[in-house]
């Protein structure tokens, strides 16, 4: 559950139901979610799938990067919008969850399109020279300041990166904070500084840093 869910539980439920309907695959992956992991709130979730569903069928990536993929939610929702050409790849290293994803993935219409790697995303940006329109950070939060290091050169210009849990349930807000917090306050704080981006922190469930390059 984010911050906002937690003080506007109502609204929430409005905004879900006002929201474009998720498809039949994805309801049955956000349930299974929920039935077989420890912690299902780790799923983008309703609202944010239609988020990036619809961030991505704006762009039409030709190519787009996720790192973190938990059981595959996000990815699918991103795929809606890829070109028909296009690839999709995304990066995990918990080989325990690996079935869900592959299983969703090769029942979807975006199965040929979709490259799971169970790999360290350190290391493919680090021997990677592919460059992507599309990139969704959600993952390990005390990497958060590399990964943007590294996936920066991987943006071309219009290119967009969207980076997850960015409000971190309001504790930015505070002084100071334990690694993880800090590690992200300091990414927002890089994006912010950035003169090659443009920058927005959306405060949909934990927070969306959406940027593109310039």
């Amino acid at each position: 559950m984010s911050y906002f869910e937690e003080l506007h539980p109502e609204m929430d439920r409005y905004l879900e139901d006002t929201a474009s309907a998720e498809s039949e695959i994805l309801k049955r992956l956000r349930k299974e979610t929920f039935q077989k992991t420890t912690q299902p709130h780790m799923i983008s979730g309703y609202l944010q799938g239609r988020f990036l569903s619809l961030i991505s069928k704006m762009i039409s990536p030709k190519n787009i990067l996720e790192i973190g993929t938990f059981t595959g939610y996000a990815a699918l929702c991103m795929a809606e919008g890829l070109q028909k050409d296009g690839k999709l790849t995304t990066l995990d290293v918990n080989e325990d969850l690996a079935y869900i994803p592959k299983k969703y993935f090769a029942e979807s219409e975006f199965a040929s399109q979709i490259e799971f790697r169970l790999e360290n995303a350190l290391d493919f940006l680090k021997n990677s020279s592919e460059t992507f329109d599309l990139i969704f950070i959600d993952a390990d939060k005390e990497n958060y300041p590399e990964y943007l290091q590294l996936v920066k050169p991987r943006m071309k210009s219009g290119s967009v990166l969207m980076i997850d849990n960015v409000l971190w349930y309001g504790k930015v807000l505070d002084e100071k904070g334990n690694k993880q917090t800090e590690q992200i306050k300091l990414v927002n704080k890089l994006v912010a500084e950035d003169a090659d981006f443009e920058n927005v922190i959306l405060p949909l469930r934990d927070g969306i840093h959406l940027v593109r390059k310039k």
